[in-house]
């Protein structure tokens, strides 16, 4: 019985071990595939302010809502991070340049998402002058042709404005250090232990945790974008039966009656964080790795760390 059991389990065993090299293989195939293919999942682009004409336009959306949180597309970004990290170990300036790109796209991002902190200050101060002292029930903004809403939908937009510093801003604190970290052992080991459980660490919890986030953001997203309603149980089959009859059905949907009204926004935004803290995760392990073989005179190598003034910097020294 015993003989038998291990028997069976050494076969699951084998046909995992097969299935993901096989996976592996065939990533090269469907990302060349898809790169020499487009039409086939980007027809539907141009259409994406006005109903889709045709089948087929349909079902190329079809094809890009169900292979954007796929077991294809995930061997696909999974290679390439192989892929990438090999070259790195040939060539330890292209791991440089790969860490040097993410980690400037989180810069990016990040210092340009920060401005809706400030937009969000001023659009409250809009408001309470509006609401309170001019008690007007609208809000009129823009230049030539003006958007008009109740102020009641200025108020509760001021929620995008938080989740865009969120979502957007967070590998931007992580590239700064601005994190709150708890610590228990990482200051009492040595330089080369704290990179590797840095470089545990990116693969054990921040790349997991976006991957598996990314896969209930996606289809939760599409949830909210069209009709009918696509599940992550859905077969490619069933999908593009139901692609026959699909439509856009943009979430207008407010929490009251005249209220912000496209918290569709939100959806995307979370599938773009996932998008971001994976790239970030991918880019701490490889300085992480980096910094480990090349030792403590390499930390913090072409780290683009914002600049604080005298009197800035003095403040965080105190608050530390």
């Amino acid at each position: 019985m015993l003989a038998a059991i291990d028997t069976f389990g050494g076969h699951i065993m084998l046909d995992a071990i097969v299935w993901f090299f096989t996976n592996i293989a065939m990533s090269f195939y469907n990302l060349a595939y898809a790169i020499t293919h487009p039409a086939q999942w980007l027809s539907w682009v141009p259409h994406i302010n006005q109903s889709l004409p045709t089948v087929e336009h349909k079902q190329s959306l079809m094809y890009f809502i169900y292979y954007g949180a796929s077991v294809e597309f995930f061997f696909v970004v999974f290679t390439t991070f192989l892929v990438l990290f090999a070259i790195g170990l040939w060539r330890n300036s292209f791991m440089w340049g790969c860490v040097r790109t993410f980690e400037g796209i989180a810069n990016f991002t990040g210092r340009l998402a920060a401005w809706a902190g400030l937009l969000m200050v001023l659009q409250q101060i809009i408001i309470i002058f509006m609401q309170r002292i001019f008690a007007r029930a609208e809000i009129s903004m823009g230049f030539g042709i003006s958007f008009s809403k109740d102020v009641s939908w200025w108020a509760e937009e001021l929620k995008l404005y938080n989740a865009l510093v969120v979502t957007l801003c967070v590998t931007y604190t992580f590239v700064q250090g601005g994190h709150v970290r708890v610590d228990l052992v990482y200051s009492a080991v040595s330089y080369r232990t704290k990179k590797m459980i840095d470089m545990v660490g990116s693969l054990i919890f921040m790349m997991p945790i976006a991957v598996l986030t990314w896969l209930y953001g996606w289809f939760f997203m599409w949830r909210h974008l069209v009709v009918p309603n696509p599940s992550a149980s859905d077969k490619l089959d069933k999908l593009l039966l139901k692609a026959r009859a699909l439509r856009w059905n943009i979430e207008t949907i407010g929490f009251s009656p005249n209220g912000f009204n496209a918290y569709f926004l939100f959806k995307i935004l979370l599938c773009t964080f996932t998008a971001l803290v994976f790239l970030h995760a991918v880019s701490f392990f490889m300085r992480s790795f980096l910094e480990r073989k090349e030792g403590p005179e390499s930390e913090g190598k072409y780290l683009d760390k914002d600049k604080l003034g005298d009197e800035d910097a003095e403040l965080v020294a105190n608050i530390h």
